[in-house]
């Protein structure tokens, strides 16, 4: 008997054609054989044309996600090894820089459902989907060999994987335990990790540049001047603004730990500001608050959560985006800045720019987008996999 097999409905292959790595319930016409969850199978036109090997989900909406379209290539031991050491090479000109970044992003990277980020000598795992977990002992045997490792952890500990029927998992794979903090380098600063604890896998990792970028607008043109950083998190850009010459920072976020680790982050980079100027609370209050004390600041910074994990929640998430906009675009003075985010993928770009343009239209204030922010280039989009383009940013001077 051969291996098992997905076979489409008519006129359904157009995406795998064009290499999207995703194959909807919707468009399998017929399964052949009886494929476990996450073991590979072979996916056929209508036509009974051989179009990709990819890994089934027998729970997800996702049918499947492919592997290859190179009817030649098996998925064993040595595909996993080929792609990811391909992938960490991609990676190499970031090693003189920062030993903090993504080595595996996924679908991007040819490996749907798993990601991979470094901190110092430890890697972070993700198994997001089915595909990975049934592959996860020769995937972390190749893991162990990354040069400079000495262990790894698993944060699968998301929502996601209750789509693919796995529980959530985090927890020591190999190795030495990331017990405590760890402490990464990023050019010229440092910040302490909580991979075992932290948001994702425990650092932003993805908005490295745009602290660079962060960091240049303050020097540039805010020297001395006033920054509200909003959902701070752990002091990112905190430390950034601080890095290109701001006076004060006041770093708002709803978790007491996270801004205990933003002082220590500014701390460990000879950075300081008032204690007053870390607040626990809920942004959207505190915003309000600021609004109607007549309080005023030459930058904010809005990097919210994901506000639309799915489709069905963008609308919400829109009211939500605008309304943040609305009030920083209050609280900007003449000829400051709001530097925004939107990290939900289910939000495309227009949109974002759509919601960012009503809002400032609501304040009655007269905006320039100054540039555009991404995910840093350790998290690339693959051009076939739009929906691995997620994390937005604008930075906005709002006139005089």
């Amino acid at each position: 008997m051969g291996p098992p097999c997905l076979k489409l409905k008519p006129q359904r292959e157009k995406s795998l054609l064009r290499h999207h790595p995703w194959v909807f319930s919707g468009a399998v016409a017929e399964t052949l054989g009886d494929p476990a969850s996450g073991q590979s199978v072979e996916v056929f036109s209508s036509e009974g044309h051989w179009l990709a090997r990819a890994a089934f989900s027998s729970h997800s909406q996702i049918t499947a996600r492919v592997w290859t379209w190179d009817e030649g290539e098996a998925v064993n031991s040595d595909f996993f090894r080929r792609r990811i050491e391909a992938s960490v090479n991609r990676r190499r000109e970031l090693q003189s820089s920062t030993d903090g970044m993504r080595l595996v992003n996924a679908e991007s990277d040819g490996l749907p459902g798993l990601v991979v980020d470094r901190y110092g000598r430890f890697l972070v795992v993700q198994f997001l989907s089915a595909g990975p977990e049934y592959w996860k002992g020769q995937i972390l045997g190749v893991l162990q060999s990354v040069e400079g490792i000495s262990g790894l952890y698993e944060r699968s500990d998301v929502e996601v994987r209750e789509k693919e029927d796995l529980t959530q998992v985090m927890g020591v794979l190999w190795g030495e335990s990331p017990s405590g903090l760890v402490e990464i380098r990023e050019g010229p600063w440092r910040f302490l990790v909580d991979v075992q604890n932290g948001q994702k896998t425990g650092f932003y990792l993805d908005q490295r540049e745009s602290r660079q970028a962060v960091q240049g607008l303050v020097a540039d043109l805010f020297p001395g001047g006033s920054v509200l950083n909003a959902f701070s998190y752990t002091g990112g850009f905190a430390v950034a603004a601080l890095a290109g010459g701001a006076a004060s920072v006041v770093n708002v976020d709803s978790s007491g730990a996270a801004l205990e680790l933003a002082k220590k982050n500014l701390s460990l980079n000879q950075l300081s500001v008032a204690s007053e100027d870390f607040i626990e609370a809920d942004v959207f209050r505190i915003l309000r608050k600021y609004r109607d004390s007549g309080a005023s600041f030459d930058m904010i910074i809005l990097d919210p959560p994901k506000l639309a994990p799915s489709r069905s929640q963008v609308m919400r998430a829109a009211r939500a985006y605008k309304d943040l906009n609305w009030l920083a675009f209050r609280l900007a003075r003449p000829g400051g800045c709001v530097v925004t985010f939107s990290c939900s993928g289910a939000v495309g770009e227009d949109l974002f720019q759509k919601i960012v343009f009503g809002a400032s239209i609501d304040a009655g204030r007269e905006v320039q987008i100054l540039s555009r922010l991404r995910q840093s280039r350790d998290h690339p989009v693959r051009l076939s996999f739009p929906e691995g383009d997620y994390l937005k940013g604008l930075i906005c001077r709002v006139e005089a």
